[in-house]
């Protein structure tokens, strides 16, 4: 079942963005780039590698190098459900 992104968040997922760099499979010396995101969990980065092997294993074009970085948005301790309401003329 899909988890919503702050669910995914609050249990300690951080956006992790990466930029593949690829031999186009026709002309090997073009190189070409992919961008990559979604939610995952440092420093294991399970998705990310989990994307990586399926790339080397399904895709034609090999890859030269992968760059990344992960933003932790929120975490448990930040999070406060607040209850109120104000009323604006």
């Amino acid at each position: 079942m899909p988890r919503s992104e702050t669910e995914l968040m609050l249990k300690g997922y951080g956006l992790t963005t990466a930029e593949f760099f690829y031999h186009m499979p026709d002309y090997s010396h073009v190189l070409n780039s992919y961008i990559w995101q979604d939610y995952d969990i440092a420093p294991d980065h399970p998705r990310l590698f989990e994307f990586v092997e399926f790339w080397r294993a399904e895709l034609d074009g090999p890859l030269h190098s992968v760059r990344f970085t992960h933003r932790k948005m929120i975490g448990p301790g930040e999070w406060q459900n607040q209850v109120g309401e104000f009323t604006l003329h």
